[in-house]
C-alpha cells in the first residue's frame, strides 16, 4: 500500500469515527426528546439504533487491525490508529448509556406523571455540548480541548449533584413519587457517565497528537 493510499485509509477511518460519535449524539438528542415528550416511540428508536453503533464499532476496529498489521505505521500514524480503537470504544459505551436512558424512560412514561426536574434537562445540553466539542476535537486535532473538557465535565457533575440533592429533597416531601424520582435520578447517572467517557476521548485526542499520556480522572 503506497504512503498516499495509506493516508486515504487513515481518512476514511476518521469518516466512519465520525459517523458513529454522529450516530451517538442522535441517540442523545432523541433520548432527550423521548423524555420530555414522553414518546415512548422514540425512545425504542434509540434502543434500536444500539446495533448500528455496535456494527460501526467492529467495522472500524477490524479497519484498524488490517492497517497495523498490513503497514506497520509508526510513530504518529500509529498513535492516532491506537486512539481509534480506544475512542470508538468509549463512544460505543456512550451508545450504550443513551440506551439505558432510553429504558428508564421507557418505564418513566408508564408512570403517574411527574415534572422532569430542569436541572436534569440543563445536564442534557451539557453533555450534548461537551460530546460535539469531542467530535470536533478529534477533526481538528485540538489539543486545547482537553483544557475545556475539565470544566465541562466539573459543570456536569456539580449539576449531577444538584440534581441528586433535589430528588432525595423531593423524595422526602412527597415519598410515593420516589419511583418516579429514582428513574430521574439513574438517568442523570448516565450522562454522567457519558461525559466521563467525553474526558477518555480528550485524553486519546491529546496522546495521538502529543504522544503523552495525561489522566484526567481524579
Amino acid at each position: 500500500m503506497l504512503r498516499q493510499n495509506f493516508i486515504e485509509e487513515l481518512k476514511r477511518l476518521e469518516n466512519s469515527l465520525m459517523e458513529m460519535g454522529s450516530k451517538v449524539k442522535e441517540m442523545l438528542e432523541k433520548s432527550k426528546s423521548a423524555l420530555l415528550k414522553k414518546d415512548e416511540e422514540l425512545a425504542e428508536e434509540v434502543i434500536d439504533m444500539d446495533d448500528i453503533v455496535d456494527k460501526y464499532n467492529w467495522e472500524i476496529e477490524d479497519k484498524c487491525l488490517k492497517l497495523l498489521a498490513l503497514q506497520q505505521p509508526m510513530a504518529h500514524d500509529l498513535r492516532v490508529i491506537a486512539a481509534t480503537m480506544k475512542i470508538i470504544s468509549d463512544i460505543e459505551r456512550m451508545g450504550d448509556y443513551c440506551v439505558d436512558i432510553a429504558k428508564f424512560t421507557r418505564e418513566f412514561i408508564k408512570m403517574p406523571p411527574l415534572p422532569i426536574n430542569q436541572n436534569l434537562i440543563n445536564m442534557f445540553e451539557l453533555v450534548e455540548k461537551i460530546l460535539c466539542d469531542s467530535l470536533a476535537a478529534f477533526v481538528n486535532r485540538d489539543i486545547n480541548f482537553i483544557m475545556s473538557v475539565v470544566e465541562q465535565d466539573d459543570a456536569i457533575d456539580r449539576t449531577y449533584y444538584k440534581i441528586y440533592d433535589e430528588i432525595v429533597e423531593e423524595i422526602e416531601h412527597a415519598p410515593e413519587t420516589a419511583p418516579q424520582q429514582i428513574k430521574l435520578l439513574m438517568i442523570a447517572r448516565f450522562l454522567e457517565r457519558i461525559a466521563d467517557h467525553v474526558t477518555n476521548v480528550a485524553e486519546r485526542i491529546y496522546y495521538m497528537e502529543t504522544g503523552e499520556l495525561k489522566e484526567l480522572h481524579e
